[in-house]
């Protein structure tokens, strides 16, 4: 695309550094004008073209030109002519010899000048010999050599240096096949292998531009193409493939120059912030959220199809490329399939005209788990059936069969549903399936896509009989030991979320396309029913776990008569366990682990016990004490000594904590010389999931909120507080603490944390300064505060949750507002996920009762003001 006039004539008047900087100013401003009126192919080969001429102008204007010998040479993107809004600008200046003085200065000015016009270069001076030694040394030097072009300068040095990379067989087809390959699975390993990250980098993703750039590369190294049309003529790729890539590269280079445009500088990672200024650039709306949704749904589904034909050429070119791959053996399956090394190769084609091959090929790699991928020829003849199938795979009787077998296949859900997924025949399959793919879900809490993170899930639940992570997951790992229809399990995974984004409740939703399911493949009623009840309850044990006192008996016997059995127990915690694991890599930590499994045994208790017979909380009290006065005793403690301290608390304190944790601060207290002092003790090891902290003190209102302003300012998050005041006017305060990253804290920062609250106990009237350190990375996520008030399993209390983006200092807020009020804080629980907190509090007013209706509505004003105002 040829440059505006008005931007010609001001780089062709230009004298100045200011004259420069207003030309590029005005040159951008057209840019970002043109975005929605040109085909962005013109637009960043017009940037480049702005960057030719200016290089140009200015190695004339610093004296660059009188150096007969030096040549200009664009380098990378920018040697390809693809310069995005604020790409770098790579180039080499290539010299006959090293530089002397008048050239080095000479240099240096033209390169200050550049940066002065605050372009982000990439350049190196090199002679022809320093070159080839680099060449030789650096792959990625080498492909950015294969896309070199002449900006100004010497013609004859750069023909010399295109003749020297062509002809010296420093890097050999093959070797630089094998190191292209290499690098873009190092590449995928950062982005932990997957595409679906919410947070996607349009560049270094799979499925992003250096999965089409590599393919040019090794097609330019191998066969001297200069486009990848070229590719067509030489048997590698089919007209209609060559227009896909070309549809796809001009959809990412899209998406990249809204990002540019929306961030201001060079940007390839589309972060939270930028997504809905993206997504209004790119003509998808500017409703936020819907927006963004549309916008990154097409991304997703574009990097699979990119992801898919990378596989695809690579893999035909390391067949012509590697000359060992005619020597790979051939194992004969069935009629129509063989396995060749350690791919899957269909026969003939026409073997997919009955559908059902489809799936008899994924049974043949859970089959064998020697089989690792598919041949490219079968993924080429599987993309072309999928494209043209009328209805899904699931209208077919044969292929319904094909899929149970599947799923009751004991490596069915592995190796052979990842590539199912990967290549697009679970969609095939399912039309629900269809819905998700790609689907993002704009919020703080999930990491992936939905079918991404149903994908990951299903793996979660494969693990459980794999015996090198028995120790992972235990309990799971014997649960599926003795599941009678694991495939329950699967199906329930498969189906779990599978309603999102359609509105409504999504596992009610669920709950039906599952009875449906059931109903088309013909399982029993019962088996129907337990899979649509547990889409349907999928996040009732994480929701009763992290949100309600498992202590507590009744909080225990109403989650366990929702399960009903035991064998529903296990299934939903099997798929519980597996679904956080999947929903995003920093979610998980022992003290989830911890809480899961506990509300787990005692569920399973509860119902071996009777739902008729729930326990009682004398029987329980009774229980712990047994076994926590026996540790004590053997750690030399007197028992007269123990039941007169423990006459001190009431019967909460021993329903509210473990034997475990009754014995812990028993021992801790009886072994202070006088107990009415106030003190605290941090676990040395992790003690229930995290690293426990017991405070003991005379009563003071305000003590929660300073000590929880302590722990923040010690960087340490707090996952579960408990607040038990005692018989004679004392309080017990007990947190669990996490690092930020999930680990329990040990060592000098236990210490340095028991020090600091230790300090506030001995002066409190000391001041806590806390900085405002909230981010605005996920500003556009509009996270509005709420404040719900509900009734408590115990009549006298109020369960008060509140959502909130979390800055620090946020729980001292709240605290202080409870305080304010008056209000009695029994229990506190307190979730961080990303930049959003979820905490739930136990309170009762001044008088120990529930709120009143005019308490709760004074409570909610003076509450969302607070919050309203830290968030601002």
């Amino acid at each position: 695309m040829a440059l505006p006039n008005k931007v010609k004539l001001l780089l062709e008047e230009a004298e100045q550094l200011c004259d420069y900087k207003g030309c590029m100013s005005y040159f951008y401003k057209w840019l970002n004008n043109q975005f929605s009126k040109q085909p962005v192919r013109l637009l960043i080969n017009a940037r480049s073209d702005f960057i030719d001429t200016l290089l140009q102008k200015l190695f004339v204007q610093t004296g660059l030109s009188d150096f007969e010998q030096l040549a200009l040479i664009g380098i990378g993107g920018y040697g390809r002519g693809e310069l995005h809004p604020f790409s770098d600008v790579d180039f080499l200046l290539l010299t006959d010899g090293e530089p002397n003085d008048e050239l080095r200065q000479r240099l240096e000015v033209f390169v200050t000048l550049l940066w002065d016009l605050n372009l982000d270069i990439g350049h190196s001076v090199r002679t022809h010999e320093q070159v080839l030694e680099q060449k030789r040394q650096d792959v990625h030097f080498t492909t950015s050599l294969l896309e070199s072009r002449l900006i100004c300068g010497n013609l004859v040095e750069f023909e010399r240096l295109k003749s020297h990379i062509v002809k010296t067989p420093i890097w050999r087809s093959d070797d630089f096949f094998i190191a292209k390959v290499n690098e873009q699975r190092v590449r995928r390993k950062k982005c932990h292998g997957t595409a679906y990250n919410l947070e996607p980098n349009i560049k270094e993703n799979p499925g992003g531009l250096r999965d089409l750039q590599t393919i040019f590369w090794v097609a330019k190294k191998h066969f001297h193409a200069e486009t990848l049309e070229e590719l067509i003529g030489h048997g590698y790729l089919t007209h209609e493939e060559y227009q896909e890539l070309m549809e796809c590269l001009e959809n990412l280079w899209n998406i990249r120059f809204a990002l540019h445009l929306a961030a201001g500088r060079p940007e390839n990672r589309l972060l939270f912030d930028y997504q809905p200024h993206a997504a209004e650039l790119l003509g998808f709306g500017s409703e936020g959220k819907p927006s963004v949704e549309r916008m990154m749904k097409r991304l997703f589904r574009i990097m699979s199809r990119v992801r898919e034909m990378n596989q695809m050429l690579l893999a035909y070119f390391e067949q012509s490329i590697l000359p060992d791959q005619d020597a790979l053996t051939v194992v004969p399956l069935d009629t129509h399939f063989e396995r060749i090394g350690h791919k899957i190769r269909v026969k003939n084609p026409s073997a997919f005209f009955l559908r059902e091959n489809l799936l008899v090929l994924f049974e043949h790699i859970a089959d064998n788990p020697d089989i690792t991928d598919i041949d490219p020829n079968t993924i080429r003849s599987v993309r072309q059936v999928r494209r043209r199938l009328l209805g899904d795979l699931q209208d077919y009787a044969a292929c319904r069969d094909a899929f149970m077998r599947l799923l009751k296949h004991p490596n069915g859900m592995g190796r052979a549903f990842t590539l199912m997924h990967k290549h697009g025949l679970i969609a095939a399959y399912l039309p629900q399936w269809r819905s998700i793919f790609g689907q993002m879900q704009f919020d703080l809490f999930h990491a992936y896509t939905v079918d991404e993170h149903t994908h990951k899930l299903i793996n979660n639940i494969h693990k459980y009989r794999d015996k090198q992570y028995n120790k992972e997951f235990p309990i799971c790992s014997e649960i599926m030991t003795r599941m009678d229809k694991p495939e329950l399990l699967y199906l329930a995974g498969i189906f779990h979320d599978i309603a999102k984004g359609r509105g409504g409740d999504h596992s009610e939703l669920g709950a039906v396309d599952a009875t449906a399911f059931a109903s088309m493949h013909k399982l029993t009623p019962s088996d129907g029913k337990l899979v649509a009840w547990l889409v349907e309850h999928h996040l009732l044990m994480s929701v009763t776990a992290q949100r309600k006192d498992i202590n507590d008996p009744d909080v225990i016997n109403e989650f366990a008569s929702k399960v009903k059995n035991e064998r529903q127990l296990d299934y939903l915690y099997c798929l519980t366990v597996a679904d956080i694991r999947a929903t995003n890599d920093n979610l998980w930590n022992d003290w989830k682990n911890t809480l899961l499994r506990e509300l787990y045994l005692h569920a399973q208790r509860a119902l071996r016990l009777g739902l008729e017979n729930p326990m009682d909380m004398r029987d329980q009290i009774r229980d712990k004490k047994a076994q926590a006065i026996q540790r004590l005793l053997d750690a030399g403690y007197e028992e007269d000594r123990i039941t007169l301290l423990w006459s001190r608390f009431k019967a909460n304190y021993f329903t509210g904590f473990s034997e475990q944790q009754i014995s812990w601060h028993s021992e801790f207290l009886l072994s202070r010389n006088d107990q009415s002092c106030s003190g605290v003790a941090v676990s040395e090891k992790p003690m229930h999931g995290g690293t426990q902290v017991f405070v003991y003190a005379p009563y003071e209102a305000s003590l929660f909120a300073k000590l929880v302003s302590v722990i923040g300012t010690k960087k340490a998050q707090i996952q579960h507080a408990q607040v038990m005041t005692t018989k004679d006017g004392y309080v017990v305060f007990s947190f669990v603490i996490l690092e930020v990253n999930g680990d329990a804290i040990s060592g000098s920062r236990a210490k340095n944390i028991r020090r600091g609250l230790e300090s506030i106990l001995a002066d409190p009237k000391k001041k806590i300064r806390l900085k405002k350190n909230r981010s605005h990375r996920f500003k556009d996520f509009n996270i509005k505060p709420k404040v719900i008030l509900r009734p408590h399993a115990r009549e006298d209390r109020n369960l008060l949750e509140i959502q909130a983006v979390d800055i620090q200092g946020l729980l001292t807020k709240i605290a202080e507002v409870l305080q304010l009020k008056n209000l009695h804080i029994h229990a506190a629980r307190i979730t961080t996920v990303g930049e959003r907190a979820e905490d739930f509090f136990v309170v009762s007013n001044e008088q120990y009762q529930a709120l009143s209706e005019d308490e709760k509505s004074d409570l909610h004003l003076s509450l969302m003001k607070k919050l309203n105002a830290e968030s601002e």
